[in-house]
């Protein structure tokens, strides 16, 4: 599984490093610390923190996040997979983006629960890069 740095994990959160070391600090996101100390987030566990924050909204309006050329970078949240058919949902700090795709493109890029992925959005259509 991904893991994430603070720095990392406030990228996709959409708020300051500071934000996301105080949220880490008062324990409303799991850390654990890798070979050289660093603390680190698994993938799963921000991809949970990710749809909370989005849902209660922050308390910390202090950065804005933007979409620039239509582009949301973020984390995957769910993976539904069909036959045939996939859905993949992805939360880009305040924005929860839904995407139907096949499950062949699903499988080739690699798309699970925790990593990092950029939705592109053209007119009706949202299409998914894995970052």
């Amino acid at each position: 599984m991904q893991s994430y740095t603070i720095g990392q994990a406030a990228r996709l959160l959409g708020v300051s490093p500071d934000t996301a070391r105080r949220w880490a600090d008062a324990g409303r996101v799991a850390t654990h610390r890798d070979e050289s100390g660093r603390r680190m987030i698994d993938g799963r566990d921000l991809a949970a923190f990710s749809i909370e924050v989005a849902q209660s909204g922050s308390e910390e309006e202090d950065a804005s996040y933007t979409s620039a050329r239509n582009a949301f970078p973020g984390i995957v949240t769910a993976v539904k997979l069909g036959d045939v058919a996939a859905q993949v949902e992805i939360q880009a700090g305040p924005h929860r983006l839904v995407s139907l795709l096949t499950r062949e493109a699903v499988e080739e890029l690699g798309l699970e629960v925790g990593m990092r992925a950029t939705a592109r959005v053209k007119s009706t259509s949202v299409h998914i890069d894995r970052t």
